[in-house]
């Protein structure tokens, strides 16, 4: 089954359909994805909550392209992911997508400028123009005295703001978040999480987050509850009020599509 907001498919950026990934452990067979099917539309907030081990992260990698499925298909932007060989996905990630991760996964002999401009330089961007927008970049996201820091001279949530920089900077249509502020407090967490939102809204751009986070997830326009790898439930949020569960019957606001 598949769900998704209307009828407009045109909207539709990433399409999941009857996704499945398998893990082979000796004779056992564990299924971290199963059969999976849903749509998010250009410029939406998409969150994919769950406790640890529901398979929420895996499902991200799996749109991402940083896992293999086991079957089922991944449209993004009309291209059939599982189609793609090594190199055609390498450049549709550099060219489509950006990634904020946990555990910033900066490079530590690198300066904060310097993380910046490495999707630039995959870009083959002119160096002159790729130092401008990386710092124009870091400026964007409140670290424009930081500039020439290496990673272990900022603090958990100055590193982060670079890796959003990073994630924003080549202005991607798509930005993956796996637990973006797992690894900050309350107040940076909320100072995180405002940035991505406000720059995600301010260029149109999609965000898929993974977190097991509620009072994070309630930032999304739609929450994905997983559970077992299966979608348990959507909700819809509704801004200035509680979010509100979508039934997975047939509706006003979320339809069923067999």
């Amino acid at each position: 089954m598949e769900y998704r907001m209307d009828n407009n498919i045109s909207e539709n950026i990433i399409e999941v359909k009857n996704v499945k990934k398998v893990y082979r452990m000796g004779k056992e067979r564990i299924c971290a994805v199963d059969d999976v099917s849903f749509t998010i539309k250009k410029g939406e907030f998409c969150c994919l909550y769950g406790v640890s081990g529901s398979g929420k992260s895996t499902l991200l990698n799996l749109m991402a392209g940083i896992e293999k499925l086991t079957s089922g298909q991944i449209i993004i932007k009309g291209s059939n992911i599982r189609k793609m060989g090594e190199k055609g996905l390498a450049k549709f990630r550099q060219n489509n997508l950006g990634f904020v991760f946990q555990s910033y996964n900066l490079l530590n002999m690198m300066t904060a400028l310097e993380n910046v401009e490495l999707p630039l330089i995959f870009k083959k961007i002119p160096a002159k123009k790729r130092r401008k927008l990386a710092k124009d970049m870091l400026v964007k996201v409140g670290l424009g005295p930081r500039l020439r820091h290496k990673p272990k001279e900022m603090s958990g949530g100055q590193q982060q703001r670079v890796g959003i920089a990073r994630a924003f900077v080549a202005n991607p249509e798509i930005v993956f978040a796996d637990e973006p502020t797992g690894n900050l407090d309350s107040k940076t967490s909320k100072e995180v999480m405002d940035l991505i939102k406000e720059m995600a809204k301010a260029n149109h751009q999609t965000i898929v987050m993974v977190t097991h986070d509620r009072r994070l997830a309630e930032y999304a326009d739609r929450i994905i509850h997983i559970f077992d790898g299966k979608i348990e439930r959507i909700e819809e949020v509704q801004k200035g009020g509680p979010p509100m569960e979508a039934s997975m019957q047939p509706g006003e606001t979320v339809d069923e599509v067999s």
